[in-house]
């Protein structure tokens, strides 16, 4: 079933991996990209060799991974989700736990910062603590910059069927958060980072 998704999303979008001059990052690797679609992780899935592939895995919502059965058996069974409740009230275990819990076992992580899908004219909105927290929690592991382009045409909200485009996912030079770097000094870097990937379009706001 993996095959065949991976197969479909790159018939669909054309889906083509950009990698920083030093090649594919190397490793267990935080893959930290921009959020405008339920579809951006599998394109990130889908373009990572199948050697990091098979080791990847994305961290979603809960709530909507698992409020149907076909969503949970692509979420869970599929794609071997980390899911993270968003409502902190209906919480029984701490997100961090959770993705520090699939880093130990020897997983990636794909992880969008953002905490939501941009809707915006905005490039990217404002990043949640969990990267940073995350990053505090496992500072050896390299966080992975990944701009995913193009896909918000590919399957605008509301729509059922894919519009086809070319899509590409690009990827950055790792980076670590310093021993006293504060939230806000490595959010900036962090957001700056993934800027940097992103087409620059005359008169796009930040």
């Amino acid at each position: 079933m993996s095959g065949l998704i991976v197969v479909f999303a790159r018939a669909v979008t054309a889906v083509r991996a950009i990698w920083p001059e030093s090649g594919p990052p190397q490793g267990q690797n935080i893959y930290f990209a921009n959020h405008s679609s339920h579809g951006d992780f599998i394109l990130v899935w889908a373009v990572l060799p199948p050697w990091m592939r098979v080791r990847t895995r994305p961290v979603a919502a809960a709530e909507y991974w698992l409020k149907s059965k076909l969503n949970r058996f692509i979420g869970c069974d599929v794609f071997n989700a980390v899911l993270i409740e968003r409502d902190r009230e209906k919480r029984t275990r701490d997100p961090i736990e959770e993705m520090s819990g699939a880093l130990d076992a020897g997983s990636s992580l794909i992880l969008f910062p953002e905490g939501t899908r941009n809707e915006t004219e905005a490039r990217l909105l404002p990043f949640k603590s969990g990267l940073y927290n995350l990053a505090k929690a496992r500072p050896t592991i390299d966080l992975v910059p990944v701009w995913i382009d193009n896909l918000n045409r590919v399957m605008p909200k509301g729509e059922f069927l894919p519009i086809p485009l070319i899509c590409t996912v690009s990827f950055g030079d790792a980076l670590h958060v310093g021993p006293d770097e504060t939230r806000e000094a490595f959010t900036a870097r962090a957001e700056a980072a993934l800027l940097a990937l992103s087409p620059k379009q005359e008169g796009t706001s930040q």
